[in-house]
């Protein structure tokens, strides 16, 4: 059994969102939804317009706070997620970083050690700053009910754009590097891993409540290099971070892991776990139960698309598979842009109506 730290306990008394990391009895479960807020609202449209590029908006305490609490004012979610990306953290080491319309992040990519010295970890703080900015504007301005998730990427699913360039189906030219030149690709997980523990340690001081790391390529490695490039960075911040934070809830959200789901959560010590649609409602209650962890998820985003009876009765078959188990309702990924805001209000409603 997990020791429960007196500070969590007191602070989940104020925000239901920490209570099924406390063991606080909840009637309904706590919801935020990955992604809540982005292009699904005219809200945030209209903002990202005013913002100038993607990374512009990142790096605007003041707009990037708004379209933090957007979806709170219009949903009344349990948590808010910082409006920030997990390529901040590249960019922040130096790194070019773009976002094409429509195309998805560039990068130029780290092939080699030439490439990995370019990398300037002393010069992370800059960026980073306007990051806690956002996180202390967002802090101040929320509902003192309403909890603030702060975020980083893994050091794993970072490393694959750092290396590739881009995204990827396969993520193919980091696992190579991976493989032909472990020691150099090493020296990259440690380079973010160490950017991370100061990226989130940034966003607990500012406000941040709880964290959310998202390894959302970790399903693409086998069990040997799973263990190598998921599970030991993830184990290496969680104690970083627990050590300066004891009661601090950390998620994690390794999708895709499906069978290495139960081994990441029992060595990385995370006290959540994120599952994606593939990973069954039954599963999410086993996993929970075995592991005396909180879990998450795991709702199909395009069911959010589709709405209408279909909606209503995945919610209830989530509900009745977790109910008396520490959950938190939310999506296996991200909210999709062609989703109809009136669909998350009732998906809301449905899930307060238990």
């Amino acid at each position: 059994m997990r020791e429960i730290p007196s500070g969590l306990i007191e602070r989940a008394r104020q925000r239901p969102f920490l209570k099924p990391f406390a063991r606080q009895a909840v009637g309904a479960p706590p919801i935020w939804l990955m992604r809540q807020a982005g292009r699904y609202l005219p809200e945030y449209r209209e903002v990202r317009a005013k913002a100038g590029s993607f990374l512009d908006l990142c790096y605007n305490p003041e707009l990037a706070s708004e379209v933090t609490i957007q979806p709170i004012r219009r949903f009344g979610f349990d948590a808010a997620i910082l409006f920030s990306d997990i390529l901040v953290v590249p960019h922040a080491l130096g790194q070019t970083v773009t976002f094409a319309e429509g195309e998805g992040p560039r990068l130029d990519p780290i092939r080699s050690a030439m490439d990995l010295a370019r990398l300037n970890e002393l010069q992370v703080g800059r960026k980073f700053e306007l990051v806690f900015e956002t996180v202390r504007r967002t802090r101040a301005a929320l509902p003192a009910e309403t909890a603030l998730i702060g975020f980083c990427g893994a050091p794993w699913t970072v490393a694959t754009y750092m290396v590739g360039g881009r995204g990827s189906v396969d993520q193919a030219e980091a696992r190579l590097m991976a493989y032909q030149e472990p020691e150099i690709f090493s020296q990259l997980i440690d380079i973010i891993s160490t950017a991370s523990v100061t990226y989130l340690d940034g966003q607990v001081a500012a406000g941040a409540d709880a964290i959310q790391i998202f390894d959302s390529w970790a399903g693409s490695l086998p069990d040997d290099e799973f263990d190598r490039w998921v599970v030991a960075p993830t184990r290496r911040i969680v104690r970083e971070l627990k050590q300066r934070y004891p009661a601090l809830p950390i998620i994690g959200f390794p999708r895709a892991a499906g069978d290495k789901i139960a081994h990441y959560v029992r060595e990385t010590g995370v006290d959540g776990v994120s599952c994606d649609t593939t990973f069954s409602i039954r599963g999410m209650a086993e996993l929970s139960s075995a592991e005396n962890v909180v879990v998450q998820g795991n709702l199909d985003p395009l069911l959010l698309v589709t709405g209408g009876a279909a909606l209503e009765k995945r919610v209830e078959e989530i509900l009745t598979a977790v109910s008396g188990r520490p959950f938190i309702f939310n999506l296996g990924h991200g909210i999709v842009p062609q989703t109809p805001p009136e669909n998350v209000a009732k998906l809301v409603q449905l899930v307060r109506r238990g």
